[in-house]
């Protein structure tokens, strides 16, 4: 089940560094302070993802 949605998986990455950039961005004008902003971003959206991806795997293992 797992490996049959792993492509659509990878859309999440392009997704998250795109919101990421976009909404830092609008928020700040200085390029380096975007950068970091557009990171730290990214990997707060990445670590929630794989959490609520991994609470959900664990309340449906025994479906």
């Amino acid at each position: 089940m797992l490996l049959a949605n792993q492509n659509v998986l990878w859309y999440l990455l392009p997704l998250a560094i795109a919101i990421s950039l976009v909404y830092s961005a609008s928020r700040f004008e200085l390029p380096d302070r975007v950068i970091r902003r557009a990171v730290r971003l990214f990997l707060q959206i990445v670590l929630f993802m794989g959490t609520v991806f991994a609470i959900l795997f664990v309340l449906s293992d025994g479906l």
